[in-house]
């Protein structure tokens, strides 16, 4: 059984909204009081407030606090558990010292197991999200491509749309090719296959960037809101939501363009191979030097294109069908360099796009990308037997409260058994 995530757009009535953003504030508060309480109880007691800590907190919290005795109490715990993976993150250095989250910022809440929602659909076609502690019954629009038995919910609110995010324990299926190919990913193309496919990136930020700076020429001579002094005017308001709405056009286009470039791809073959790449290296900003400008609009480009994202799309789709994404050692194998036929090394700068062998005797010519493309492909048939076992999701320690769960129930049953 996998996993799969699928997202509803909720219709609520003014009341109903009313109410959601009632419990989304509540929420908020609830997630800065966690944090509140453990930076005080280090800074004046040096003491280390874990989340089990806070969790069994929750009860007398709610004897002072009546008004969280009408939210769910597992969707409470799930606000603390967000605190715990913010701390964990800063702790690992992946993050900054989690910070206090306004409220006009803070997106949802999430329930955790099914005791305080449900869900009413026709396999997963439309249907009523049914939140039993708010004793509300929204009416929610959205299709599953494979539906199953629900597990958890989110619900967000996301510029100016509520929406319900709903993970299902399924089992897809996905007919996928039987070949086998090379891909590389990059900026300007957006990958090149090794069977000399090339799609370019369609550049949808890059699209509505003018119209972006026009209305954020526009919201500038608006009043903005100033901490402690005065709230924005309804003009700076209204400029912002103009901005969130080309900006969550863009997203959804290069989402959808995601999904349908990477069902193109794995309806044709059933095994991808390309190179590990270090997305985060080479978004990075530019610490030294007097090229930021140009660093910063090659990242924009980068991140414009979502690399991270189509190779997680393929990777996904090809799981359903029994298919693998592979990943080529990039320094060792070095595809950029090396020629795919003779596999000699050929340096090449960056503003060298076409390959051209140095091998007198091979003299190789292809354009870059698809060059090492197909050195990746060639790679996947030269690789030792033992060393090419595919590549597959691992059940690692993410700290979800399914495996809190599993690991509290350890401790009990081991602390047990060592007092008898």
């Amino acid at each position: 059984m996998l996993t799969r995530r699928i997202t509803y757009r909720l219709y609520p009535s003014s009341t109903q909204a009313a109410k959601l953003h009632w419990a989304r504030k509540m929420h908020c508060a609830l997630y800065n009081a966690a944090v509140a309480n453990r930076k005080t109880q280090y800074k004046q007691f040096n003491h280390s407030v874990d989340y089990f800590e806070q969790q069994n907190s929750l009860p007398d919290f709610k004897r002072i606090w009546t008004e969280y005795r009408e939210l769910g109490g597992h969707a409470l715990q799930a606000t603390l558990k967000r605190v715990d993976f913010a701390f964990q993150r800063f702790f690992k250095l992946k993050s900054g010292y989690p910070k206090f989250k306004a409220s006009r910022r803070y997106r949802g809440w999430t329930y955790p197991d099914k005791q305080s929602w449900g869900v009413s659909t026709n396999e997963g076609v439309n249907g009523q999200l049914h939140l039993k502690d708010l004793d509300l019954k929204v009416q929610m629009r959205g299709e599953a491509r494979t539906w199953g038995t629900p597990t958890t919910c989110t619900v967000i609110f996301d510029s100016g749309k509520w929406y319900a995010s709903i993970t299902v324990q399924c089992q897809p299926e996905r007919e996928l090719g039987s070949g086998v190919i090379g891909a590389d990913f990059g900026c300007k193309t957006a990958f090149a296959l090794s069977d000399g496919t090339k799609i370019t990136s369609p550049k949808f930020l890059a699209q509505a960037q003018d119209q972006v700076r026009q209305l954020s020429k526009q919201q500038r001579r608006k009043r903005k809101p100033e901490k402690r002094k005065f709230k924005a005017s309804r003009r700076w308001k209204k400029a912002q939501a103009q901005i969130s709405k080309v900006k969550r056009r863009v997203k959804n286009q290069r989402h959808n363009w995601t999904h349908q470039v990477a069902a193109d791809i794995t309806r044709s073959h059933s095994i991808v191979v390309t190179e590990k790449i270090n997305l985060k290296g080479m978004t990075c900003k530019a610490r030294r030097g007097k090229r930021k400008a140009q660093k910063t609009g090659l990242n924009r480009s980068l991140l414009d294109v979502g690399i991270g994202m189509l190779k997680d799309a393929i990777e996904y789709k090809l799981l359903e069908g029994n298919g693998f994404l592979l990943h080529a050692p990039t320094r060792e194998l070095k595809p950029t360099q090396r020629c795919a036929k003779c596999w000699e090394l050929t340096p090449k700068t960056l503003s060298d796009r076409l390959h051209v062998c140095s091998n007198p005797e091979c003299s190789h010519v292809e354009d870059r990308d698809i060059n090492s493309a197909q050195v990746c492909e060639v790679w996947y048939g030269r690789r030792e037997p033992s060393s090419s076992v595919a590549e597959s999701p691992s059940s690692t320690l993410c700290g979800s409260m399914k495996q809190l769960g599993a690991m509290k129930r350890r401790k009990l049953s081991a602390q047990q058994s060592g007092g008898e």
